[in-house]
């Protein structure tokens, strides 16, 4: 009974999601070159500073040219590289050679390519005719002076950055990165490379949480591991709260030794909720402290990976103005039957396959929330609602790329 009373108390995915999201207020903003602004979000939206081509400019290495005088034969008067003008506009009855990328000289209104004429004595023969804007690109075809060339909300990749150069946009305006602080809970763990003791294990989800968080956008502080005791808790804590975000691992169940929960409602934290009806990482915890946020994550690391997808980044991007912060559910189908939990939602590791006619996504053998070895093979999570019974091969599934 105890049990079944502690699942009613559980809230779903959803709205665990929803009391962390209402409660991530966006950082302020701050200028950016844009050499610097890889990752970051976009606080207002990028304007051109230019007409995108500037100019009329050539698709291929050919001939610059009027349509009008084709098919026939054309002396060649000029040469055009890319980054120089025409010395003059181009007359009826001439042409000129032209690089890829040069302006189209002014009276030209197409460009032939070098294989498509026989050329002889600065003289080019022409055998068909040539479509009027035939290989020209004009100036503002991509986008327009004082057009928007991204959104905000917008997180940058190397494509945003290409195009921001491109547009002549030097800087940017983006959410400060937030600061995100982890604190690793337990006694039995060691670094990796000591001598391990009888009882100990070595320690992972430090440095999975702040390659996570890094990930997000967050400048990251990660202290060493915390002992079970009072005293150190607190101080790890306690410098923790400075930052925009705190995330911690372990300590946050009904054991004796677990003290996070307790300690960090000493510190002034907010408890929002505690327990999700998800597995692994059931026992999860969100709290506030004025607009810091604080998730108490299990001790167990695929359960640390799965909170971190479905509430912490979601969160780091909403902090950083985000216009889509997540999670990104896609849609495939399930390579192999699973048995359903009666009581949880709960989320897979699996691996994506690609065939022809869409994602299908195989699950992974191992589906402890320690076994964190055999996620390594994983680049998905997917996500298997509560309910009785089996989900058979080929039906439909929703998944997280990982």
């Amino acid at each position: 009974m105890a049990a079944l009373a502690a699942t009613r108390n559980l809230i779903s995915i959803g709205e665990a999601l929803r009391l962390v999201l209402e409660r991530a207020q966006p950082l302020p903003e701050e200028s950016s070159g844009i050499e610097a602004a890889f990752g970051r979000v976009l606080a207002d939206d990028a304007v051109s500073a230019v007409n995108l081509p500037p100019f009329d400019s050539s698709a291929m290495d050919g001939f610059a040219l009027r349509s009008s005088d084709t098919p026939g034969h054309l002396p060649v008067v000029h040469r055009i590289p890319a980054g120089t003008p025409a010395p003059r506009s181009l007359e009826a009855g001439e042409a000129m050679g032209i690089a890829t990328g040069a302006v189209v000289p002014e009276g030209a209104d197409a460009v032939i390519p070098f294989e498509y004429v026989v050329e002889n004595d600065n003289e080019i023969e022409i055998e068909h005719a040539v479509e009027r804007g035939a290989n020209v690109r004009p100036a503002g075809g991509d986008i327009g002076a004082g057009q928007t060339v991204i959104e905000a909300g917008a997180r940058l990749e190397a494509r945003h950055l290409a195009a921001l150069a491109a547009a002549g946009i030097p800087e940017v305006r983006v959410a400060q990165r937030p600061r995100a602080a982890v604190v690793v809970t337990g006694s039995e763990l060691r670094p990796p490379g000591e001598a391990l003791a009888p009882g100990q294990i070595y320690e992972a989800n430090g440095i999975l949480l702040e390659a996570l968080l890094a990930s997000a956008g967050a400048d990251v502080e990660r202290a060493p591991s915390v002992a079970d005791e009072e005293t150190a808790h607190r101080e790890a804590l306690e410098r923790g709260l400075d930052a925009d975000v705190l995330v911690t691992s372990g300590g946050v169940s009904v054991g004796p030794h677990d003290l996070v929960r307790a300690i960090l409602a000493e510190l002034g934290v907010e408890e929002v909720f505690w327990g999700v009806s998800v597995k692994p990482g059931k026992p999860i915890s969100f709290g506030v402290a004025g607009n810091r946020l604080v998730f108490g994550l299990p001790g167990n690391p695929v359960s640390v990976l799965v909170g971190f997808e479905l509430f912490v980044r979601p969160a780091l991007l909403t902090l950083q103005g985000s216009a889509d912060p997540g999670p990104r559910f896609e849609r495939g189908v399930l390579g192999s039957q699973l048995t359903r939990n009666p009581a949880r939602d709960e989320l897979v590791r699996a691996r994506v396959r690609r065939p022809s006619d869409g994602p299908v996504v195989e699950p992974l053998a191992g589906r402890e929330s320690h076994m964190i070895a055999r996620a390594a093979g994983a680049d998905a999570l997917v996500l298997i609602p509560h309910g009785e019974g089996d989900l058979a091969a080929s039906e439909p599934v929703e998944f997280l790329r990982i």
